[in-house]
């Protein structure tokens, strides 16, 4: 396990101008992480936190990594899971607990976000492979880039580790030894077969910078509050409706109650009672808020607890891939964690973003 790498967009689509991930690159994603997961097991650790893309990570060259937010002391009990409840194992329903077998279903559905470039809920997934509908499986984007044998022995593995009983699900060390016989083009260095440059950044410095972005390449976590505050929710697309229609019920009046406790709190900062309060709002799981995140995330950063802001910053972008303000948290994150290459990259990519979301007005 690494600490010096930087998140991976999720999901196969970069942003931007980038051409969307090749088969044989997702293939050595998949593969690395197995590898990472039966290194973990070797270690006395087989139990991984809520893994999804998400989790994935690029060292300097692109090689995928495993991130170790996932060994988080509170998930040792196997009582810790906060995925959207679509994605969450269902002995973990049943229970209230996650096993070594949990891992692996959730290594499941990520094997279908490899193939598919979308995150498919499960029971949809299966539904689809019992009517061998493939088709609706395959990123179009990887058409003619594998074989049908290919694309049918990464289903066939996925719907093993999605298996209802888990005793009936694979151990890490097979789903190792299945995917390593898959890989294509094994000699290529991972930076190449990502379009990317090798081991470097290119430095940020004649690009011009929004306010946000100005504060986060500083880290200058008091402006970046008050950008935060002043911006508000106007960037949650389609949030407000969906609160105001799903209001009516009880827990959905608490949820909304635990989010105006957290806006209150962040705006006296207070932000040990944000992150509480925002807390509990994402735990219930049944409303998407980047905005959510990001003030998490900065709560976070103003409490020394860099990683639990990067893994934020990157959420955001999983709702919201080309969202500006998610890039430059990243960067402010990645920067308290003396990933200076990283964050500049970071950087970049926001700027990219925002210039193209002003050029389409």
């Amino acid at each position: 396990m690494i600490n010096d790498v930087i998140f991976l967009h999720y999901c196969m689509h970069l942003t931007g101008e980038t051409q969307a991930m090749k088969w044989p690159m997702r293939l050595r994603v998949v593969l690395y992480l197995a590898e990472a997961l039966e290194y973990c097991t070797s270690k006395g650790r087989a139990l991984y936190h809520d893994l999804n893309a998400y989790r994935v990570l690029f060292d300097d060259d692109c090689n995928p990594r495993l991130s170790c937010f996932g060994l988080m002391k509170n998930s040792r009990d196997g009582k810790s899971y906060s995925t959207n409840l679509a994605f969450t194992p269902p002995e973990y329903m049943r229970t209230g607990r996650i096993t070594p077998e949990s891992v692996i279903y959730s290594f499941g559905t990520l094997l279908l976000d490899v193939l598919s470039g979308k995150h498919i809920p499960p029971s949809h997934a299966l539904d689809l492979i019992r009517d061998r509908n493939f088709s609706m499986l395959t990123d179009s984007c990887l058409e003619g880039q594998f074989s049908n044998e290919e694309g049918t022995e990464l289903v066939r593995l996925a719907s093993r580790c999605l298996h209802y009983e888990p005793r009936e699900r694979p151990n890490v060390r097979s789903m190792v030894q299945a995917l390593a016989p898959l890989q294509k083009d094994v000699e290529t260095p991972s930076y190449e077969l990502m379009d990317m440059p090798q081991a470097g950044a290119s430095s940020v410095q004649s690009l011009p910078l929004s306010p946000l972005a100005d504060a986060c390449s500083r880290k200058d976590l008091t402006a970046i509050h008050e950008i935060l505050e002043k911006t508000g929710y106007k960037d949650d697309e389609g949030t407000a409706n969906e609160l105001s229609f799903q209001m009516w019920t009880n827990q959905m009046q608490d949820t909304l109650t635990s989010k105006k406790k957290g806006d209150s709190a962040f705006r006296q900062k207070d932000f040990t009672t944000a992150i509480d309060c925002y807390s509990q709002f994402i735990e219930v799981g049944t409303m998407v808020s980047p905005t959510i995140y990001a003030r998490r995330c900065l709560s976070y950063l103003m409490n020394d607890m860099a990683e639990q802001a990067l893994s934020d910053a990157m959420q955001a972008l999983v709702i919201s891939p080309t969202w500006p303000t998610a890039f430059y948290l990243q960067a402010a994150a990645l920067l308290s964690l003396d990933m200076e290459n990283e964050a500049q990259d970071a950087l970049k990519d926001g700027c990219a973003q925002e210039t193209s979301s002003s050029s389409g007005r």
